[in-house]
């Protein structure tokens, strides 16, 4: 059996503007678990979500309580993997006919120099409206950006450089377990093991997972079915396959596509093992070259 690296976008588990209940993000993640669970009875699966809104989130409840310091990023990315990866163990436990769920907190290396400490661009927690931007960088401290119309805080986000969980993520494969692992892009930690104040891109995280366990490819999911040539003008176009030189005008760091572009590229580039990026509900159609998009060397 094949190993299939997935990994989960944000929209899965929360929409854009919605609400940061447990009862919504249980109602997302059932809409993605049965897609997640036909694969599972294909292909050794590990799993990584993203965790934006929701570290996010976590920060703001951080600062709410003022007898004690805020919790460092690091500490509140560990408690996304367990908060997430619950919900998700749960909600794939419950589909028929399922394999073993186990999820793995996962720490992930990161550089102390990377240059990504002194230039913030990772969005995390909800969205604010331009006219807060002022007050809250006043009153949190916070790096603010523009994410469309809207405006989010913004962390560091460090490559990740080595995953320290990989081996006993290879050995829940190797006995049938569905894993999900390196959430919210893993819990950075420098080569000393300290935590690090940032969070890791998940699409990298999942790329550098692949590469570790020596996945037979790696699949990102997002609500955009395909990578298009002309996006949002009358000529745009699905690019069904293409090499990673092909796509290379496309891997720009915008927030959006860029990001995934450059991950399944680099993991290909590397390993030489097929990538795709498409939409959660084509995702048999992706893999069988009907939809999404698939890099190949």
């Amino acid at each position: 059996m094949k190993t299939l690296v997935v990994a989960l976008g944000g929209n899965a588990l929360l929409q854009r503007g919605e609400a940061l209940t447990a009862e919504n993000q249980y109602r997302n993640i059932a809409s993605a678990v049965p897609a997640l669970a036909r694969l599972a009875r294909s292909y050794r699966l590990a799993i990584v979500h993203g965790n934006g809104p929701q570290v996010g989130l976590l920060s703001l409840q951080n600062l709410a309580w003022k007898e004690v310091e805020p919790y460092p990023l690091d500490v509140l990315v560990a408690e996304t993997q367990g908060m997430i990866g619950y919900m998700l163990a749960q909600s794939l436990t419950a589909e028929p006919q399922m394999p073993p769920v186990t999820t793995v907190l996962t720490r992930i290396v990161v550089s102390e120099d990377d240059p990504a400490f002194m230039a913030p661009e990772k969005f995390i927690g909800p969205v604010y409206s331009p006219e807060e931007q002022t007050q809250l960088e006043a009153t949190y401290g916070w790096h603010m950006k523009r994410d469309g119309k809207y405006l989010r805080r913004v962390v560091a986000s460090p490559e990740p450089r080595q995953i320290v969980e990989s081996d006993a993520i290879k050995l829940l494969l190797k006995e049938g377990h569905v894993v999900i692992c390196s959430g919210g892009g893993g819990v950075p930690v420098t080569g000393e093991g300290l935590g690090s104040e940032a969070v890791i891109d998940k699409d990298l995280a999942a790329a550098l997972l692949a590469e570790q366990i020596d996945a037979d490819g790696l699949v990102i999911l997002t609500d955009a079915d395909a990578v298009y040539e002309n996006w949002g003008t009358p000529d745009q176009r699905a690019i069904r396959q293409a090499s990673p030189d092909e796509l290379a005008p496309f891997a720009k760091a915008d927030g959006s596509m860029g990001p995934k572009v450059t991950a399944v590229s680099g993991y290909v580039k590397r390993r030489g093992k097929p990538a795709w990026i498409g939409a959660l509900s084509r995702i048999e159609d992706t893999l069988a070259g009907k939809a999404g998009t698939c890099i190949r060397l």
